[in-house]
């Protein structure tokens, strides 16, 4: 992944879902063009509610341009099993 890439990325996590959605806005009105939002396990959710957030009602020339899925493998903690956790990327585009 290059360096002007990850600067696009917003990481979903435990946040209201409306701060992942000021995120991606400041980004488009400082120019950026492309923005990845990029959530695991329980804030795939949010991260999708975020992105409808932005294409529907916010900034309509918003588009999904494409949608990645996949399963990382995580070392947990305390145990040190390794578990499968569900990923999701989606790039948004103006």
């Amino acid at each position: 992944m290059s360096t002007e890439r990850e600067n696009h990325t917003i990481f979903v996590g435990k946040k209201p879902t409306m701060s992942y959605v000021l995120a991606c806005l400041t980004l488009f009105q400082n120019g950026t063009g492309d923005i990845t939002l990029k959530a695991r396990g329980r804030a795939i959710s949010k991260a999708v509610d975020a992105a409808q957030i932005i294409t529907k009602r916010f900034v309509p020339g918003v588009t999904v341009k494409r949608v990645d899925i996949a399963t990382e493998q995580v070392k947990n903690i305390e145990s040190g099993a390794m578990s499968n956790v569900s990923s999701m990327e989606i790039h948004l585009s103006k």
